[in-house]
């Protein structure tokens, strides 16, 4: 399999050379050349697949002879060794919990698939790789424990200050070692635009080896397919195909739920569900993409107005928007509303959704009120334990912390404070390259 970028069909990698360079060079994102189509019986047989089968067989056409079948099998093994329950809500509506791999988010797949990835492609390099990534939530914690003490690596994380809880802060500032978290004194999308820059800047380019865990880069957004299979496994006893409600800010993980139902998935429907941040509704009504400046919500994982991922969905569908909107539809949900959800279902329903949850929940619930006879699912992708600063003044009583998180919460605090500047971040990157302590 090649990756083409998205800019340039001319411009061509591997998966080994896309997942280690990240961003291709002329800023595109890398593609892969053709969708794999699922095997014959695949989908009829599923049930009969333990998840580690399943991954491989989905992974395997993505990554082709860049890693062989046994190191992949082990890749992918140690990826997925956490349960992803379909959990019912109402009698119409379901949840997939993806909060339950090492840092209660659903961004562990993705970031455990692609540490190891990059741990096997750089034992045969002599030169240290940076994975240089912004976050506007959960990336930052799961690339930081994905990543930590992965020989030949160092992560440099860019999180806005003040714009993630304090669950998340502790998650991606507390583990030091080959890990440095920036604190960008601006926003999300102030934090990705530096890393961008930074990607482009020659000097830095030729003193070091750079690389990207966000979900622009392959390794770390193609495995989120996964768990779309792992829902339909519990959820092919239904009569018709799920109607799935994805919480959406950069796009990466609805993307790849729509790849996985182009190889072949059985998907009534996809709902991108947003907050304010309403780049993506707007387009779909309109037909005109106008990025705006991202604004602070509860849901703050999805606080992005310029997703950069919306690229490869219009990749995905021959930049044909009849075509794509035939399959998505998307919505925009408020803080007030997303409070209401929260409250509502649990009293109703005796669930805790965290804010991103309660997002796809109503939006879900809005699309089948509209659709009768159809039922769904939608992506928790979040404990409500990172959240519990906004979710407990609305259900009236406390979270049960995890001995994990609270452990966490008892550490020290390590950042390093920058202005949202180029020039801050390229300095302090040069800095620790010629000192690796500093």
């Amino acid at each position: 399999m090649n990756y083409y970028s998205t800019n340039s069909k001319s411009i061509k990698a591997s998966f080994r050379e896309a997942a280690i360079q990240g961003q291709a060079p002329d800023k595109g994102l890398y593609f892969p050349e053709s969708i794999p189509q699922l095997p014959n019986g695949f989908i009829a047989s599923i049930d009969s697949l333990s998840k580690e089968e399943l991954s491989y067989l989905v992974m395997k056409p993505y990554i082709g002879d860049s890693i062989s079948d046994t190191d992949l099998r082990t890749i992918v093994s140690e990826t997925v060794s956490f349960p992803f329950p379909l959990v019912p809500i109402t009698n119409t509506i379901s949840t997939i919990e993806l909060f339950h791999g090492p840092t209660l988010a659903f961004k562990d797949v993705g970031a455990r698939f692609m540490s190891r990835c990059l741990g096997h492609f750089v034992k045969d390099r002599n030169k240290e790789i940076t994975v240089l990534v912004a976050t506007s939530g959960d990336t930052g914690g799961a690339v930081a424990h994905g990543f930590y003490n992965v020989e030949g690596v160092k992560v440099v994380i860019l999180y806005p200050s003040g714009k993630v809880s304090r669950t998340q802060e502790v998650q991606l500032t507390t583990l030091g070692n080959n890990i440095t978290a920036i604190e960008v004194d601006g926003t999300f999308d102030d934090c990705q635009q530096m890393v961008k820059h930074a990607f482009m800047d020659e000097e830095l380019k030729k003193a070091l080896f750079l690389t990207s865990a966000n979900s622009i880069n392959v390794a770390r957004w193609l495995p989120q397919q996964l768990y779309y299979f792992f829902a339909y496994q519990q959820w092919q006893k239904e009569e018709v195909p799920p109607v799935v409600c994805v919480p959406s800010g950069n796009f990466g993980n609805i993307c790849a739920g729509l790849l996985a139902y182009c190889s072949g998935l059985p998907v009534k429907h996809f709902i991108a569900a947003c907050n304010a941040n309403d780049t993506v509704p707007q387009f779909l009504q309109s037909g005109r993409y106008e990025a705006k400046p991202s604004v602070a919500t509860l849901s703050n994982a999805m606080d992005v107005g310029d997703p950069s991922n919306f690229i490869r969905i219009m990749e995905l569908f021959r930049h044909e928007v009849p075509a794509l909107k035939n399959i998505l539809s998307s919505d925009s949900i408020t803080d007030e509303e997303t409070k209401a959800a929260i409250r509502d279902v649990f009293e109703q329903f005796h669930y805790v959704l965290d804010p991103h949850g309660a997002v796809g929940y109503l939006a879900l619930q809005r699309y089948l009120q509209a659709n009768l006879g159809s039922k769904g699912f939608f992506l928790e992708t979040a404990h409500p334990v990172k959240f519990y600063d906004a979710i407990e003044p609305v259900i009236g009583q406390p979270i049960d912390v995890p001995d994990a998180i609270a452990s966490l919460l008892q550490k020290q605090k390590k950042s390093i404070k920058l202005k949202p500047e180029n020039d801050e971040l390229k300095a302090l990157l040069l800095e620790r390259s010629l000192h690796p302590q500093a």
